[in-house]
């Protein structure tokens, strides 16, 4: 069939493959995080006396950037495909889930609130100063 006869895909047919690749992603970054917190943990974690906690926490990194894709590409196909006051609901709650997890999981790795400022260590004065 010549290029010019072969039907342009709609927005929706666009939307829904970035979705997709989206999602992909979400769960190649999920995948490889629990690969390489292992292999991490192979190497040197078993030794380490704080080595599983390392592991966790290197699991847990991969899990917030996996989640952070799959809810990103659930936006896009909730919204800007066939934005339905079901579709929307759906998502509210899938969000709703998926920040409660991320929140969750950012409190084991950081030991505080997302809005709670990390404590920083006082720093000396600079040389030369009163």
């Amino acid at each position: 069939m010549p290029l010019c006869e072969r039907a342009m895909p709609t927005f929706k047919e666009v939307v829904e493959a970035i979705g997709l690749v989206i999602d992909a992603s979400g769960v190649l970054a999920i995948m490889l995080g629990l690969l390489i917190a292992t292999v991490r943990f192979a190497r040197s974690g078993v030794r380490l006396p704080d080595g599983y906690r390392r592991f966790r926490q290197d699991l847990g990194r991969g899990i917030l950037l996996g989640l952070e894709f799959l809810v990103a590409a659930d936006i896009i196909r909730t919204v800007a495909v066939v934005p339905t006051l079901d579709g929307v609901l759906v998502l509210g709650l899938i969000v709703v889930i998926r920040t409660f997890l991320s929140m969750s999981l950012q409190v084991e790795l950081e030991g505080r609130w997302p809005w709670q400022r990390a404590e920083v260590p006082p720093q000396p004065p600079a040389p030369g100063t009163p």
